[in-house]
């Protein structure tokens, strides 16, 4: 018997019954949107890679997957599987096995199931960092060299990361904004390339980011009273957010943290927030050479990301989703202030070691990054 504290197939099971379809679509349509999308992808790898400088090393290949909403959710649980398997080990041991009780798993699987559902439809595109070998081959996938002939014989390093596009809720999404079906489908690649350049370009990135996981494992508090403690005051600040009384109401993820746990994060926090204003950035500045749209579809995304009703709102909070829009927002800013202080190759000094990552108070203050990588502060501007 499985001794983890989640029922992993129940998840799938639960997130493939309750994900909503997506938008009606024709066999043609649906095909063109793919085919599209995947010739799409190829473009924008290019276009990331003239605008950063960043060159994915020799051999590294990136599938291209475009998938649907179900399959979305089922390779997420697969990721997930993955990455949590250390940390649920441990309370399973911890805990002598009291976590991994029949109805518990079936519990913990069916809210992961639920959570995963509703990202689901959300999801426009994802660069999976994190995946089990098995998982190249799962998922009806395309990959890319950069001339667009597929992986060259004898390629040694093999697939690195795989990059994923939810057709459905692109479709979606550009039907609900009015924009440009080919303009915005070339712009939400633009962003995912930009992360495949990171982790393809950047030899250390992907090891670092499984290290401080590794710290955040050995940071948490293995002890049931304490974590049940910490669960019923999690649950007690979230009333507020319930209410909707403001958006400082942390969300799970926030109000489990242990002070260990909060210093890692808060460093993951700061590198995630440069990952997705880096690729906020480059999508926008990219965008007006190959998408001649862009200041419309930049205007009426804003305002979707932004909007949404209450429960949505709510669940976002919940699902600590308002972290990640801070951090499309704040770490754009942190990298259009440094490119346009030091131009691209100035900025991709970020890139040389974790020591010049920016913490979380130089996001804030990008002078105090240059500073300290760059050995100068640019004057103070009105």
């Amino acid at each position: 018997m499985d001794r983890q504290p989640v029922d992993w197939d129940l998840a799938v099971a639960t997130a493939r019954r309750l994900v909503r379809p997506g938008p009606q679509l024709t066999r043609a349509e649906a095909d063109e949107v793919v085919t599209q999308l995947r010739t799409l992808a190829v473009d924008a790898e290019r276009h990331v890679e003239d605008y950063t400088h960043l060159r994915p090393a020799a051999g590294a290949v990136t599938p291209i997957a475009v998938v649907d909403r179900p399959e979305w959710a089922r390779s997420n649980v697969a990721g997930l599987r993955m990455v949590t398997t250390p940390l649920l080990d441990r309370l399973t041991d911890a805990s002598r096995g009291s976590v991994s009780t029949a109805v518990g798993r079936r519990v913990t699987g069916v809210q992961l199931g639920s959570a995963l559902a509703y990202l689901a439809g959300k999801v426009l595109g994802q660069y999976e960092v994190f995946l089990p070998p098995e998982e190249y081959g799962s998922t009806p996938t395309v990959a890319f060299t950069k001339n667009g002939e597929g992986p060259a014989a004898g390629d040694g390093q093999g697939p690195v990361g795989r990059l994923s596009l939810v057709a459905p809720n692109i479709a979606h999404a550009e039907r609900q904004l009015g924009v440009v079906p080919r303009d915005f489908r070339l712009w939400v690649c633009l962003h995912e390339q930009t992360h495949r350049s990171q982790f393809t370009a950047v030899p250390w990135l992907r090891a670092h980011l499984e290290s401080e996981i590794g710290a955040f494992i050995e940071a948490t508090d293995l002890d049931p009273d304490v974590l049940a403690d910490r669960l019923r005051s999690a649950v007690a600040a979230l009333r507020g957010a319930v209410r909707d009384r403001g958006p400082e109401a942390p969300s799970v993820v926030e109000a489990l943290q242990t002070p260990a746990q909060r210093a890692v994060l808060d460093r993951l926090q700061a590198l995630m927030t440069l990952l997705e204003g880096h690729a906020d950035q480059v999508m926008d500045a990219v965008g007006p050479k190959v998408v001649p749209t862009v200041a419309d579809i930049r205007g009426k995304f804003d305002n979707r990301r932004s909007g949404g009703s209450p429960l949505d709102r709510f669940v976002r909070r919940l699902l600590g989703l308002d972290m990640k829009l801070r951090q499309y927002r704040q770490g754009g800013a942190f990298v259009r202030a440094v490119v346009a202080e030091v131009g691209v190759d100035g900025f991709n000094l970020v890139w040389q070691s974790p020591a010049t990552l920016p913490t979380q108070a130089e996001i804030a203050d990008p002078g105090a990054w240059m500073a300290r990588v760059l050995g100068s502060r640019p004057p103070l501007t009105a």
